[in-house]
């Protein structure tokens, strides 16, 4: 499991990085596609190849789930935003933070002692990627345009943000349903 988790890691990376999305999608929405990417599919594929590592960290759930929430959040602040498309260390930086938050997360979640808490840190990371992603679909305006000095794209902005819906929100709630389920298998086993 730990080589398929390694492989898959380095291919996404390769992926997100190599491949134009912002070409193809435009650059708001090829910009969320590598952030979704680095929080949602390489971080758990990286907590998967290194659990020894993930369970050394000992990261509370509560810690890694608000550490994901406040680096989310604050990069999406849109004078943020700007800064970290227009100058190449700033990029790196916010870069770099998503893989780390993203992997806080999926790490306690999927090393927590108790898989159903476990499964509440991804459940409450899947609500917050919720409401950004409608957010993002949902304001009348292009909320980074002005910052990052281009015309304004309504509708790339909503395309990011429906990527949050349909790819953050359904992998940590699956994530989620998974914890759970093997949380009530557990107590299965022990009544049995």
């Amino acid at each position: 499991m730990t080589r398929v988790a390694t492989y898959g890691a380095a291919l996404s990376l390769g992926a997100l990085y190599l491949l134009p999305w912002e070409g193809w999608l435009g650059q708001f929405a090829g910009h969320m596609l590598r952030h979704m990417g680095l929080v949602a599919v390489v971080a758990p594929l990286l907590v998967l190849a290194a659990p020894g590592l993930a369970r050394r960290a000992g990261i509370p759930v509560l810690l890694g789930a608000l550490i994901e929430f406040l680096v989310v959040w604050f990069w999406h602040l849109p004078g943020l935003h700007g800064p970290a498309r227009g100058v190449l260390w700033v990029a790196m930086i916010e870069q770099a933070s998503f893989l780390a938050a993203g992997w806080a997360v999926w790490a306690s979640a999927l090393m927590a002692r108790e898989p159903l808490l476990g499964a509440g840190g991804l459940f409450l990371t899947s609500m917050h990627m919720t409401l950004l992603g409608v957010l993002l679909i949902l304001a009348p305006t292009d909320l980074y345009a002005e910052v990052c000095g281009r015309a304004p794209n309504l509708t790339g902005q909503q395309l990011g943000g429906m990527m949050m819906l349909g790819i953050g929100t359904p992998i940590y709630l699956f994530g989620a349903l998974a914890l759970a389920r093997t949380s009530l298998r557990e107590g299965h086993d022990e009544t049995a």
